[in-house]
């Protein structure tokens, strides 16, 4: 059981899952930079500052704080607005996976080279000697 446990582990789909996973993660990490360090900040400097992620709306009388933390102490809130600003995120990032993975592919074809052309029959080979037999005799 050890050493089909070994074999499966080793695979190369097993280890280059492995790898992507991390990579990924990595990456991952700075997207959610880049969505919440750059693109975030612009946004909000176009609509004035405007952050949603404070929005809520009380579920009970007892709920009277203006911001989300507070207010989430003292009752059941609907945080609204801090699912938009998630969505919004997600948004975000999955357009700037989506323009990455469309670059990555576009080079990845660029590299291709086309396919060479089929290789001529043995039919074909003969006609071409003949032909060249009868230009020469």
């Amino acid at each position: 059981m050890l050493k089909e446990f070994k074999e499966f582990a080793m695979k190369g789909n097993v280890v280059d899952l492995a790898v992507g996973v991390i990579i990924g993660a990595a990456f991952g990490g700075i997207v959610t930079s880049l969505v919440g360090d750059i693109i975030m900040p612009i946004i909000g400097a176009i609509t004035g500052g405007l952050d949603f992620s404070n929005y809520f709306t009380g579920l009970s009388k007892s709920v009277t704080a203006t911001n989300l933390a507070d207010a989430k102490k003292q009752g059941a809130v609907l945080a609204w607005g801090n699912f938009f600003t998630l969505t919004i995120n997600f948004l975000i990032v999955a357009f700037v996976l989506f323009l990455v993975i469309r670059a990555m592919n576009q080079f990845k074809r660029k590299e291709e080279a086309a396919p060479a052309p089929p290789k001529p029959t043995r039919e074909e080979e003969l006609l071409t000697e003949i032909r060249d037999l009868l230009k020469k005799g």
